[in-house]
């Protein structure tokens, strides 16, 4: 994720970095879910956004 916290869009969409706290965030928003919910789906499937964007919406 770029420094700039004004771009916000992931710099690789298709991978989370649930270690960036402002990408975590976008994330959430994005899928709507909360920061909970997305470190355990990436904890379960990997940073792959698809798969992560699948599990949840199990």
């Amino acid at each position: 994720m770029p420094d700039n916290k004004h771009i916000t869009h992931p710099t690789d969409a298709q991978r989370i970095d649930i270690n960036d706290p402002f990408e975590v965030k976008n994330w959430c928003k994005s899928l709507s879910c909360t920061e909970t919910e997305l470190k355990k789906a990436v904890d379960a499937v990997g940073t792959w956004a698809d798969d992560v964007r699948a599990h949840l919406n199990k």
